[in-house]
């Protein structure tokens, strides 16, 4: 079952009595569940008909006997098994029995961050039940979950607001959700945020001035790429994460340069470099400014300079100065 089925089960109520969610991106799991038991259990019920279980604390044979428990003045309870790729195999053994022969009167829930899909319990549970896999959302994917939760906060954001946001708060779906919640708050009656409201309510984060002094080197600007190499070394930021910032938009770079030579659409380069497609336009233009034996070198310098942060006796900030130098007046 993939995540949109299961969203449509959910909102049909047609929830499966055996579920496995599994994957990186806990927000999503945790929101599936916090769906479920709404429509499962009510909350005067819920001391009666909810358990939640961890995994390294499972006892396959008392949670067999809880989920063939009927369920007290209501058609279902509820069990949750959290974590359950941390528990013993003789324990999911004891467990394994109760999936051959679930009980309708039970939705029984199991997550995990990773599983082992050859693993006898989990071919048993695909039989059985259902699993579904949450991918972490990569960068490209961001504006479609940010415009979806805008909307159920009652708000809307305009291109640049949609581009500023999702540069300023990162991939953290609990982060972003917790900022739109501030916007809407900040906007009240008001269902459309601009740029002037992003700026308002969500602070210039470390984070958007690395990614203002990828765009500065990247752009060949050496005075404001050092001023920002300065300020981020000031707040905090390590060199060395720093220098993987600048590895990572050079990638970038290079694959947008040698696509645009191999004459791909335009469309289809946010997905295959994986951006976020508001920062394309901006990207293919730096790209441009680099020949491919420049990225070559470049990526010598990259190797050269993290040996050097890494040893000691280094001066991270004078390292870090000569190479955005170096970048920046090459032609």
């Amino acid at each position: 079952m993939q995540p949109g089925e299961l969203n449509k089960a959910i909102s049909a109520g047609k929830i499966p009595n055996l579920l496995c969610l599994y994957g990186e991106e806990d927000y999503f799991i945790a929101r599936a569940l916090e769906q479920i038991e709404r429509i499962v259990i009510s909350p005067e019920m819920r001391e009666f008909n909810y358990q939640q279980i961890y995994g390294k604390e499972l006892d396959g044979s008392q949670v067999c006997d809880y989920a063939r428990t009927f369920p007290v003045f209501a058609p279902q309870r509820l069990i949750v098994i959290r974590r359950i790729d941390e528990a013993s195999t003789p324990e999911l053994e004891r467990f394994r029995s109760y999936i051959t022969e679930a009980v309708p009167e039970t939705v029984l829930i199991v997550t995990a961050e990773k599983i082992d899909a050859r693993r006898k319990f989990y071919q048993e549970f695909k039989k059985h039940g259902q699993l579904v896999e949450f991918k972490r959302l990569y960068e490209n994917r961001l504006p479609d979950f940010v415009r979806e939760r805008s909307r159920e906060f009652g708000f809307k954001l305009t291109e640049e607001a949609m581009a500023r946001f999702c540069r300023r708060v990162g991939t953290n779906l609990y982060e972003v959700t917790a900022e739109l919640e501030k916007l809407a708050a900040f906007l009240g009656e008001r269902d459309l945020a601009d740029s002037a409201d992003i700026d308002a309510v969500i602070s210039d984060t470390r984070t958007e001035s690395i990614f203002a002094l990828t765009d500065a080197v990247g752009a060949r600007n050496a005075q404001v790429a050092i001023t920002l190499l300065h300020r981020i070394l000031a707040d905090g930021t390590a060199p060395l994460a720093a220098l993987a910032m600048l590895v990572r938009h050079f990638r970038q770079l290079w694959k947008a340069h040698e696509l645009l030579v191999q004459g791909v659409s335009r469309n289809e380069i946010p997905r295959t470099i994986g951006i976020n497609p508001y920062f394309l336009d901006n990207l293919l233009t730096q790209a441009r400014r680099f020949e491919r034996e420049e990225f070559c070198a470049l990526f010598n310098d990259f190797v050269a300079i993290d040996l050097a942060l890494k040893s000691s006796g280094s001066r991270p900030e004078v390292l870090l100065e000569r190479l955005l130098l170096k970048i920046v007046s090459q032609r």
